[in-house]
């Protein structure tokens, strides 16, 4: 097939025939495959050619999982364009989202009202209810969390609805658990192959057609956050309550038991002290939004009755037979979580995670398996279909490739084999500098204004040289929150802009390269972002991306570690590191500046992760020296001459 690429106008490229070759031979003899593959190599091009070729053979489907909604899509197109090139003309394909992403007619025309007054909810409810929208991303210019949760999928009837014929989201569920050769390549995000997993492994209805061919995990670095997040139970008062109430509806419908009113009155009591507590611990040490905190002890909460009392709820459901066999099974589900929940809060339960946060400005209390690594063992590597992991950070430091895919294969309880890394075609030595800023004073929590104040300045000195054409990657929120309200204040040569709320960021990034000015980001910006050519002439991080050690997750990890700073905190720094850094040079002709405003890195700090974090990143040219990076930028062409 390589052997074709020049008659097909298509370029070779070593590192992607490498990269496949590895593929076709972890299929052929029955292993998992881990391997890095640099920018530029053509990763997903490197997978879908012997995946084509496995699907043609084998006729069993292809499961391709992503880290997010705009790669899924990309690796659609991409399946098209190879596909038709190379002569596969027939391939069947879809891509699944979460159901988050869907509009819900259903919710839509509930919420309709003719008398009421227009609003931002009841104008998008139409639009649904009149074919308009089917997804997200079909809404020019985003729409905001707050008005996209009242309409989208969140609770599915599926069979039992009446807008199931003309439903995306159904249809994407029946196309995705298609059995074998009745579907070609199944294009997921993690999160929903993590949930098919979760299910397979538990023995109810799975989502995913249950016997493909091969699984590629891209952007496998973000794998252990999605597994955390799909096997964690978020809580909130409201939506535990309106379960009990469906609860209540279906066992009181089967058999008219008075007393059942009663027993749920006292789970919901229990709900209510437990959410107050939260509330209270919310209040007193949080943050900001997205903090997550430690719960104090729970005390004089019957939590035992309600384990027992929940237990006779699941059992009722257990024995029902009903049409709607599907709402029964989530209802199940949901009083299993609940129980988890109060075992937890009670101390009978140790293997879990446990902490309180808020969710679309509600309290909410989310309980996480410790054991991430085992579950993947069990439920993803056992040897039945072979996985392939990828990313273009995967690897740390080290002399061997044990060694530097160590952090990953632990983290994930990774079993199989690795492979040669890929590295990046392109020119980092002559195309790029890295700048390191010495004066901006080391950051810690108690001098976070003082460095702010000074990251700002340089940040702004930063900008100017380059005439814009910068993204600014922030690893907290608050400190671009800060960063935006200081520059709005400024007479600035170029145009500024923020990122926006909501999955799709496609606006925000075409006003960037349109006025080639400075955007503000955080979050999804630090990967999966391509923005090729000279709109985007410098990548500033403001603060090192290192997780918060008080975080439970994290603080878990530090506990099993000998030394949590070398094992757990500088690798997961690393990983994020590279991915953002990984947006400045998206071609062979880019040229760029990547400028870290974080003294930590700075040869005076005499951080012992210096070295490490040099020796992991591709830019060789280093300096700390603004004059040097003045000339760079002058000598490359990269300021524009008016």
């Amino acid at each position: 097939m390589y052997d074709r690429f020049p008659r097909l106008g298509l370029r070779e490229r070593t590192g992607q025939q490498d990269m496949s070759l590895d593929i076709a031979d972890a299929y052929i003899n029955g292993r998992n495959a881990m391997v890095e593959a640099g920018v530029g190599i053509g990763k997903s091009f490197a997978y879908l050619i012997p995946g084509l070729l496995i699907n043609h053979i084998s006729q069993q489907p292809v499961i391709i999982a992503t880290s997010s909604i705009q790669l899924s899509e990309q690796i659609h197109k991409d399946l098209r364009v190879i596909g038709s090139r190379l002569g596969f003309t027939t391939v069947r394909s879809v891509v699944g989202k979460g159901m988050g992403q869907y509009a819900c007619r259903y919710r839509a025309a509930d919420l309709i009202q003719p008398e009421a007054p227009d609003s931002p909810v009841q104008a998008l409810a139409r639009r649904i209810t009149n074919y308009e929208i089917d997804e997200r991303a079909d809404i020019q210019g985003g729409i905001s969390d707050a008005v996209w949760s009242e309409v989208c999928v969140n609770d599915c009837k599926f069979e039992q609805c009446r807008y199931k014929s003309t439903c995306s989201f159904y249809d994407m569920r029946a196309k995705i658990s298609a059995r074998a050769g009745e579907m070609d390549f199944i294009i997921v995000n993690q999160d929903l192959l993590i949930r098919d997993l979760i299910k397979k492994k538990e023995g109810t209805r799975p989502l995913i057609t249950e016997q493909p061919a091969l699984i590629v995990i891209d952007e496998a670095h973000n794998l252990e956050a999605k597994v955390r997040d799909a096997r964690t139970l978020e809580f909130t008062f409201r939506g535990t309550s309106r379960m009990l109430d469906d609860v209540l509806q279906i066992l009181f419908r089967q058999s008219a038991d008075k007393s059942l009113m009663a027993q749920v009155r006292l789970v919901k009591s229990c709900l209510t002290s437990i959410f107050k507590q939260a509330e209270a611990d919310l209040l007193q040490t949080a943050k900001q939004d997205n903090d997550r905190i430690k719960l104090s002890e729970m005390k004089g909460i019957p939590l035992s009755r309600g384990i027992q009392l929940l237990k006779d709820f699941q059992l009722g459901l257990a024995v029902l037979t009903s049409r709607n066999e599907r709402e029964i099974d989530n209802l199940y589900e949901a009083v299993h979580g609940l129980i988890d929940l109060f075992a937890v809060l009670s101390g009978s339960e140790q293997g879990y995670l446990l902490w309180a946060g808020t969710s679309r400005r509600e309290a909410s209390i989310s309980i996480c398996p410790k054991n991430i690594s085992q579950f993947l063992k069990q439920a993803l590597f056992n040897g039945k279909t072979s996985v392939i992991l990828t990313s273009a950070t995967m690897c740390q430091g080290g002399d061997t490739l044990d060694e530097q895919y160590a952090y990953l294969t632990q983290s994930l309880g990774y079993k199989g084999d690795y492979m040669e890394r890929q590295p990046s075609p392109f020119d980092y030595n002559s195309h790029t500098l890295m700048y390191i800023s010495g004066s901006v004073p080391c950051y810690n929590h108690l001098n976070r204004q003082e460095y702010l104040e000074a990251a700002y300045k340089e940040m702004l000195r930063l900008c100017n040289v380059t005439d814009g054409r910068t993204l600014v990657l922030f690893s907290a929120k608050e400190d671009m929150t800060f960063v935006h309200g200081k520059l709005q204040s400024e007479k600035l040569a170029w145009a500024l802009h923020i990122q926006q709320e909501g999955s799709s960021q496609d606006g925000v990034i075409a006003g960037f390269r349109h006025s080639k000015g400075v955007l503000l980001s955080t979050g999804v910006f630090w990967e999966g972002i391509n923005i090729e050519g000279s709109d985007l002439s410098q990548v500033i991080v403001f603060r090192l991306p290192f997780p918060v050690p008080s975080d439970p997750v994290y603080e878990y990890k530090a506990s099993k570690a000998n030394n949590p700073l070398k094992e757990v905190f500088v690798p997961d720094m690393l990983l994020r590191l590279r991915q953002g850094t990984g947006r400045l040079i998206r071609s062979e002709t880019d040229l760029g500046v990547l400028s870290i405003l974080d003294s930590r890195l700075s040869a005076a700090a005499a951080k012992d992760y210096r070295s490490k974090v040099l020796e992991a990143l591709p830019f060789k040219q280093v300096t700390e020296d603004f004059r040097v990076l003045e000339r760079f930028v002058q000598a490359k062409g990269i300021k524009r001459r008016i």
